[in-house]
């Protein structure tokens, strides 16, 4: 093909069904972010590049949904523009997400004397990427084939690009060849002694339960679970980022583990009785304390992983190294149905958690508000949710009925994801409702993605939950005896600064203005705030 470096990379990304890039302009990235446009790449400013990572991230759970897998795309330029994408780079490469960071640089001879915003962009960010790669002339091609397919194979991940201003700028000559072939763990068959052990421990099994993860996630394993889990009468726990994988109305779910101690107290005593416990590309990354070794070392389990473990987070007995799908069709191949669980351990199970997370008595209060939200909106809605002590107890509470309905950075945990990921989500699927859960900490670490919600005109619903507290921690504090230091700060009108970045804002003090504005945020034509003052302690006793 004819044209520029940087046009060559930009019709890569779009070959490879890229389709949106984030991030904020620089002088040594100007020639990458007008290929990307003409590429058909679009590209969105936003505030900061750490936000622009999660709304790629956002897009790219969208279009995984709709079966389009293509890599999210953040550009930064050199210096502190690659220092600011830290954070989200190590959030992709724990929470497995496939992402293509491109960043600019000054030519090799150009950087031996001058160093100003100079240093070395690779050394800073290969341990926190699957590969870092600087372009060079006469071998994009190669680069950007290799770039690619290793954020999307396996488990996915970040990849760095550095992209020096001449290579960006240059003539290049290179012919646009197709992307080679890629393995998918969906083609990796289960075979072998394994299988057959695995087979009939789940043959003979009476009490049989499985936990699914992010890797089921990404091989877009919902189907087959939910229809094995059914077939068979297998109860299924799920990691946060894998809810919905079956829906959590059936009888059979019993939600999101990994967090909350309350809900570990009705799910771990369930692994100790079980006699099969199968785990469907289950990654514990994802998973605090109370999941390192939750059953001895000779258990009944059974591990589907595409990819090798090297976690020592538990041990297996029988380990399928293949995709999820193929291993549950042969598992189940020619497994009489039968009852399971004969004690109805997994009804009051169900029912103990749905006691446990239920809205507090007074009418008022966090679990209030998430039921509230989550009986209003329609089925249909995405969700995200922030880090904090609100994100555990709404991952108890919001029912998922399909995969990534709740979207968040559940193995980084990191603060300030939950607005960037709504709003990528919004951009590439803005039929589909979305509301953010975030806390009032978290909201003012990102304020800045308000004026770009407010740009892209999408009608996303904010509920902020305001007191005024970094309340995990200082829950954390209280629980260890120790002072309170560095947590509790004033408040903010965030309805007036709603309103000034040219949204709708309200405050909220009762379940039923919350469910009245919800409605009403529906049929906006531009964002709404929800400011639901819990007051602090708010989360004592929740999770």
């Amino acid at each position: 093909m004819s044209g520029t470096g940087a046009d060559f990379i930009a019709a890569k990304l779009r070959q490879a069904g890229c389709t949106h890039a984030f991030g904020m302009p620089g002088g040594e990235v100007l020639a990458l972010m007008g290929a990307l446009e003409e590429a058909g790449i679009a590209f969105q400013l936003v505030k900061h590049e750490n936000a622009g990572g999660f709304m790629g991230e956002g897009v790219w759970h969208a279009q995984a949904r709709a079966g389009r897998e293509a890599p999210a795309v953040l550009l930064a330029t050199l210096g502190p523009g690659v220092a600011n994408a830290v954070n989200v780079v190590a959030n992709a490469l724990q929470d497995r997400v496939p992402l293509v960071f491109l960043t600019g640089c000054v030519d090799a001879g150009e950087a031996e004397t001058y160093t100003h915003q100079v240093f070395d962009h690779g050394a800073l960010l290969r341990p926190v990427v699957k590969a870092s790669f600087r372009a060079a002339p006469g071998a994009l091609g190669a680069m950007m084939d290799k770039a690619i397919l290793t954020a999307l194979e396996g488990q996915p991940g970040p990849v760095h690009v550095d992209v020096p201003i001449g290579v960006a700028e240059d003539a290049c000559g290179e012919r646009l060849a197709s992307l080679p072939p890629r393995v998918s763990p969906r083609d990796l068959l289960p075979t072998g002694p394994s299988l057959e052990a695995a087979r009939a421990l789940l043959a003979r099994a009476e009490r049989p339960i499985a936990i699914a993860g992010v890797d089921a996630v990404n091989e877009d394993a919902g189907a087959a679970i939910a229809a094995f889990c059914r077939a068979h009468n297998v109860p299924l726990i799920t990691s946060y980022k894998a809810k919905g994988l079956l829906d959590e109305a059936d009888p059979l779910a019993l939600g999101g583990a990994g967090l909350s101690p309350r809900a570990d107290a009705h799910l771990l005593p369930l692994l100790a009785a079980s006699d099969c416990i199968l785990l469907l590309g289950y990654d514990p990354i994802e998973m605090r304390i109370n999941w390192r070794n939750p059953w001895p070392a000779d258990a009944p389990v059974v591990e589907i992983a595409a990819s090798p473990r090297r976690h020592g987070m538990h041990a297996v007995r029988h380990l399928l190294p293949c995709g999820v799908a193929p291993a549950l069709a042969a598992l189940g191949e020619g497994l009489a149905p039968r009852a399971t669980w004969p004690g109805g351990e997994i009804a009051a199970a169900r029912a103990a958690l749905a006691g446990q997370f239920a809205p507090e008595p007074s009418g008022w209060g966090p679990a209030a508000v998430f039921h509230t939200l989550r009986d209003v909106l329609p089925a249909e809605t995405v969700a995200t949710a922030d880090s904090g002590a609100h994100r555990i107890l709404v991952s108890q509470v919001w029912r998922a009925g399909f995969p990534r309905a709740m979207l968040q950075s559940s193995a980084l945990c990191t603060m300030a994801c939950a607005l960037p990921l709504g709003i990528g989500h919004a951009i590439a699927e803005p039929e589909r409702p979305v509301v953010v859960f975030v806390g009032d900490a978290g909201l003012e670490m990102g304020l800045g993605e308000l004026a770009t919600l407010r740009d892209l005109g999408l009608p996303v619903l904010v509920c902020v939950l305001v007191d005024e507290s970094l309340a995990l921690i200082e829950l954390k504090q209280r629980a260890s005896q120790r002072p309170n230091v560095g947590v509790d700060f004033a408040g903010t009108d965030f309805p007036a600064l709603a309103r000034a970045l040219g949204g709708h804002g309200v405050w909220v003090d009762d379940a039923e203005t919350l469910a009245r504005e919800a409605q009403a945020a529906l049929s906006r034509d531009t964002y709404t705030l929800l400011a639901c003052r819990i007051g602090r302690r708010a989360y004592d006793g929740k999770f």
